[in-house]
């Protein structure tokens, strides 16, 4: 007796497809632009952001950015770096950069998925990691952008670690 084999062919779902749907239960707006682009908007405490997905099936990553509406002119560049190394020091994942060409503020991150296997799990935990750092690290960023404040001043004042408990 044999048995016949057959292979089957397992496509996964695209990984932007999977956030679309997230993107959609939480009522957020989005914009998808082509198959491997999907950009939308969320409301936070401080300002709307707004977060562009990107993926590159050559290098099977989801690659996630967020400008921040402001631009760090000629005189604060050097105290918004400073305050690049001690942000980007706390964070586990993702970073911020300043584009040197307009002086954009931009989070980013990117997840490799071998085999475009993602979970939707992995999306939304992507985006709520990439909302959470825009909006606890946002007011150091006024503090040395508006406020004139130092980098050690703006952590100081706008990144508070709580440490026991209440």
């Amino acid at each position: 007796m044999s048995l016949a084999h057959q292979d089957e062919t397992f496509s996964a779902p695209h990984p932007l497809d999977m956030l679309e749907r997230t993107v959609e239960d939480n009522g957020w707006p989005f914009e998808r632009q082509g198959r491997d682009e999907l950009n939308l908007s969320v409301a936070g405490k401080w300002c709307d952001h707004h977060f562009s997905f990107s993926w590159r099936d050559e290098l099977q990553s989801l690659h996630l950015s967020s400008a921040f509406d402001m631009r760090v002119d000629e005189k604060r560049r050097a105290e918004v770096a400073n305050l690049l190394m001690f942000v980007n020091a706390k964070l586990w994942i993702g970073h911020f950069d300043l584009w040197p060409e307009d002086g954009t503020l931009v989070f980013r991150h990117a997840m490799i998925f071998p085999e475009a296997m993602a979970s939707a799990q992995q999306c939304e935990a992507m985006l709520n990691l990439a909302v959470e750092a825009c909006e606890y690290y946002y007011p150091a960023f006024q503090f040395v952008l508006w406020g004139g404040r130092t980098a050690e001043e703006a952590v100081a004042a706008a990144v508070l670690e709580c440490q026991g408990q209440a």
